[in-house]
């Protein structure tokens, strides 16, 4: 796990698996740790994982001390609790690193040693609320989204336990854990893995008094977060590991974005000595790693620095990708753009059209700043074309592997039967193989020493890269290229299964607390489904324990979401800043779904209830 010794910070770059072969490639891209569901129980129900495809992907990660933490985050029933108590125990035995969970009630189990930490979604927000975790036994924490900069750094100074932050990728626009929309609409439950997104809709906005100020806008839909130029601040307020949001995502965004962000990393690193990496290898890529060729909605720091505008995508929940140029002119079958060399050949595009609706076309053929498309409707003078698909870039990142290497140190020498290969990686382990030959003296030694550097050089796919080769023979000796590829071969063999025997993998075991949980009241926000969680709250103080959304929807108008975002300040009716702003109650409106805004100025929140 992460650790700190005479003062230095291991750092942790920790990305998204949907699936084994992802994780792979994640940690080939250069993360220290991936997160992975497993078969069920996870908060994206979609994104289930065999207990064989996991511990494929923990032997993978063992090779560069690389960790596997696998997502049980869901709220659980009292009828799975039984099945959910046993995927721990083999979830544990695949080797897995650690368990993200969000249900309090797995603390009362009967669990083996594997260290747990608090998903965002038990709604991590205060130094209380995480001291009160670290106490109950938690290895990690995963922060709030919405913390600044401030609020981490006070966390920090009065916590010990490792701070976990999302630094990439799509932004739910609820406090995690605080969110009842979708199940309140059909049913399905975010806190069960199965959020059917309402926020991503189109909606309407208008007074009570049904007077219009806003038409078929996506006013909670957010822009996607991209923190890669503020690690610095981030490890400077208390974050040890960074996270990149995306269990659903393909295996060529979690390449390219876990690639930029290592490289960000490693340079804070390299530039500082109290961090260190907290994983072994080096990547060398060979594209250019780039977060805006990859999916995004575009991009915004959230709330690291305060409230601000320009978090959220209005006009489009989708990707519109990294922005090309303005259309210069349209005609019959092509247009002209700013940047066309930018462009390829089956590059996908978009734009907004007049009625700022998203627009999808391919470019057939580019030439001379001319883009020959299918069909040109919607395309108009001045409009800005974004590039969403990136061929040559896609095609770059399919052929992207091996690029992952542990630095190693060769040493040849003469054994009483032949000679002696030894090897010494980056993290000090070494191993040795013998080759008994025929010894013979070299006709010219200078060529014979030129053959063994460079067959001992050859490590190819393999994890390993040699940093330097020392060549001691007490004369000079002819050794065959077939005798050379061997020793490399055997050594490879045995020294990838060293690394493995000698990983060392941390353990940790809850013990039964019974200090007071911040509040002497867990509402249905506490989100208890299932006696476990329940008799959790009661041990730690809670006199009133109410059931969860999920099993009890509370009468009457019933919040469904707390958020940081705000509407009325993203409309500059803000009372804060600007004076003279209509009071007002708002709706929100989309089909015959109507919600209330409550806005909570004191503590600048805004809250939704169903009506």
């Amino acid at each position: 796990m992460l650790s700190e010794k005479n003062g230095i910070t291991s750092l942790e770059l920790l990305a998204p698996a949907k699936d084994a072969e992802t994780g792979i490639a994640a940690i080939e891209h250069g993360a220290d740790a991936v997160y992975i569901g497993a078969s069920k129980f996870g908060a994206r129900k979609q994104a289930g994982n065999s207990l064989a495809d996991i511990a494929r992907l923990v032997l993978y990660a063992r090779q560069f001390r690389a960790r596997v933490y696998v997502t049980l985050n869901t709220l659980l029933f009292d009828d799975e609790l039984k099945e959910a108590e046993a995927l721990i125990w083999d979830i544990y035995r695949t080797g897995a690193d650690a368990l993200i969970i969000q249900d309090m009630g797995i603390l009362q189990m009967n669990l083996p040693p594997i260290p747990l930490h608090a998903s965002t979604q038990t709604d991590n927000r205060t130094p209380k609320k995480v001291r009160f975790l670290e106490e109950a036994g938690f290895q990690q924490v995963v922060l709030a989204r919405e913390l600044s900069l401030e609020q981490i750094k006070q966390i920090k100074a009065h916590t010990t336990v490792p701070l976990e932050y999302f630094v990439h990728g799509a932004l739910c626009v609820s406090y995690s854990g605080q969110c009842y929309m979708s199940h309140a609409l059909n049913g399905r439950s975010a806190n069960r893995g199965e959020c059917s997104q309402p926020c991503r809709l189109p909606y309407d906005l208008e007074t009570v008094d049904k007077k219009s100020i806003a038409h078929n806008q996506h006013f909670l839909s957010l822009k996607d977060l991209n923190l890669s130029h503020r690690l610095q601040d981030l490890a400077d307020a208390g974050v040890t590991s960074f996270k990149i949001e995306g269990r659903l995502k393909d295996i060529g965004y979690v390449k390219n974005v876990t690639a930029h962000y290592r490289q960000q990393l490693d340079d804070l690193i390299d530039q500082n000595p109290s961090y260190q990496r907290s994983s072994s290898g080096r990547i060398t890529p060979t594209f250019a790693p780039s977060p805006e060729k990859s999916f995004s909605r575009g991009f915004s720091t959230y709330f690291l620095d305060g409230r601000h505008k320009g978090i959220w995508s209005l006009h489009t929940p989708k990707a519109m990708g990294e922005k090309i140029g303005k259309v210069i002119q349209v005609n019959k079958d092509h247009f002209l753009i700013e940047n066309a060399d930018l462009l390829s050949n089956g590059d996908g595009l978009c734009f907004l059209n007049r009625q700022k609706q998203l627009m999808g076309l391919r470019a057939n053929v580019v030439k001379n700043q001319k883009v020959y498309v299918e069909t040109i409707s919607g395309i108009h003078a001045g409009a800005t074309i974004f590039r969403n698909q990136n061929q040559v870039f896609d095609k770059a990142l399919n052929q992207s592997q091996h690029i992952r290497k542990v630095a190693i140190e060769l040493r040849l020498t003469e054994s009483p039967e032949g000679l002696r290969l030894n090897v010494r990686d980056e993290d000090g382990l070494s191993s040795t193989v013998e080759m008994a030959i025929d010894k013979q003296l070299a006709n010219k030694p200078e060529q014979a020493l030129a053959q063994i550097n460079q067959q001992l050089s050859k490590w190819g796919s393999s994890i390993f890269s040699v940093e330097t080769i020392k060549v001691d023979l007490e004369k000079p000796l002819f050794v065959a290229v077939s005798v050379l590829n061997q020793m490399r071969r055997d050594l490879t063999e045995k020294h990838l299964q060293w690394r493995l025997d000698q990983f060392q993998r941390h353990t940790a075991s809850i013990v039964p607390t019974t200090h007071a949980f911040p509040a002497e009241v867990a509402d249905f926000s506490s989100n208890v489904t299932n006696h476990l969680a329940e008799a959790f709250y009661r041990q730690h103080g809670c006199t009133v324990v109410a059931s969860g959304f999920e099993i009890k929807q509370p009468a009457g108008p019933v919040r469904v979401m707390t958020t940081k975002h705000c509407i009325r300040y993203a409309i500059e009716q803000c009372p804060k800043i600007n004076p003279g702003a209509s009071g007002e109650k708002l709706i929100l409106k989309s089909g015959k779904n109507q919600y209330q805004l409550v806005f909570d100025c004191k503590n600048c929140e805004m809250q939704i209830l169903t009506l």
